[in-house]
């Protein structure tokens, strides 16, 4: 295994001039880091870790291993919008991701958005007017031990919702494997295909993908095939994620997908025990080295129970708000969410101390 490096950001401040200019705004956001640790694993272990302050480290960097230097300039790349119809979804500020379950196995919600469309239809317009950029239809659960779809049935649960959501303006996701799936829910008027198996599940998705020109969000799953949760097994569970998302944004890359469409997901869950996503959730930050926008999916998961009394799915509000207020700190500007209202209520209190923070000239000297 050859050696690789990382460069990850360790100290965050409100405002460039809390550290008098001495401070980097992480992927052209709202968010700035001023100490960072240059990582360097051989043969799958770490041998080295060096911290440096932003002026050290651009001193250093002739002298660093690796690719730290494409690494620094990829953390500082500013994201242009995604574009989804005629909506412009910003990714120079967090953007909360409406969840919109239609199938009857969901983890959280139960099903009950499946069996009535009208209601499915009342909640999603309830999600886009409480301020969701987006909503993520999904036809298919991906919780540890459900059982696969038949595609046929995906569709039947999939195109009509999207339909529904087309007809009233909406930015719209779709939460599929398949490329049968992908196809018609843009047709249907789907704007992003978001893949929990990072187009690795149907060898045509890559193609299709790229032909539809379509923004992909690629998730990290450690299993292939039906089972995303097999073979969870991690020398350093953060490093190895990234190397996957490397991996797979590289692939998508080569197959003719745009850079500035790629959306990256470290899986949050998938796969994973309670140690491995809180050393993620601690890590975010460190993924605006693979120069992409960054999504979190960690909305009334498994975690949040594990750490609350073993609190249901529907009970785990508190946790998913410190969760996706976790995630604005580090700079990540999807959120995907249950709980929309709440959570964009807690994004606008955040926005406003950092705009506040930017204007608070009291912390220059004189």
């Amino acid at each position: 295994m050859p050696q690789t490096c990382y460069l990850r950001p360790i100290a965050f401040v409100d405002s460039p001039q809390a550290e008098e200019g001495a401070a980097v705004r992480l992927a052209g956001g709202m968010v700035y880091a001023s100490r960072f640790a240059v990582i360097v694993r051989d043969g799958g272990k770490v041998v080295s870790r060096e911290r440096y302050g932003v002026r050290e480290l651009e001193a250093a960097l002739p002298s660093l291993p690796g690719d730290v230097r494409s690494q620094w300039d990829d953390l500082r790349r500013v994201h242009a919008p995604l574009q989804c119809g005629e909506r412009t979804i910003r990714l120079d500020q967090p953007q909360v991701m409406g969840i919109l379950n239609v199938t009857p196995d969901s983890f959280s919600d139960g099903g009950q958005f499946m069996d009535d469309p009208e209601v499915a239809h009342a909640h999603a317009a309830a999600m886009v007017e409480a301020g969701a950029a987006l909503i993520d239809v999904g036809g298919e659960s991906t919780r540890p031990g459900a059982a696969a779809v038949w595609e046929g049935d995906e569709l039947k649960r999939v195109v009509p919702a999207v339909e529904k959501l087309a007809a009233m303006g909406a930015a719209i996701s779709v939460d599929t494997r398949r490329p049968g799936v992908m196809e018609a829910a843009l047709k249907a008027g789907a704007h992003v295909i978001n893949d929990v198996s990072a187009l690795r599940h149907d060898p045509r998705s890559l193609e299709f993908a790229a032909a539809s020109g379509a923004p992909v969000v690629l998730m990290h799953a450690p299993g292939e095939g039906d089972d995303l949760h097999a073979d969870g097994q991690y020398g350093d569970v953060v490093l190895d994620v990234f190397d996957w998302l490397r991996e797979r944004r590289d692939a998508a890359m080569a197959a003719g997908i745009a850079r500035e469409k790629i959306v990256l997901d470290p899986g949050i869950g998938f796969g994973k025990s309670l140690a491995d996503n809180l050393a993620l959730m601690n890590a975010l930050a460190l993924f605006h080295s693979l120069g992409q926008p960054l999504l979190l999916g960690a909305s009334r998961k498994r975690m949040v129970g594990a750490l609350s009394a073993e609190a249901p799915a529907h009970q785990r509000l508190g946790g998913s708000l410190t969760l996706a207020l976790k995630g604005m700190d580090a700079g990540v500007q999807l959120l995907r969410v249950h709980d929309v209202p709440e959570t964009v209520q807690a994004l606008r209190v955040w926005r406003g101390l950092r705009d506040a923070a930017l204007t608070d000239f009291t912390q220059l000297p004189g």
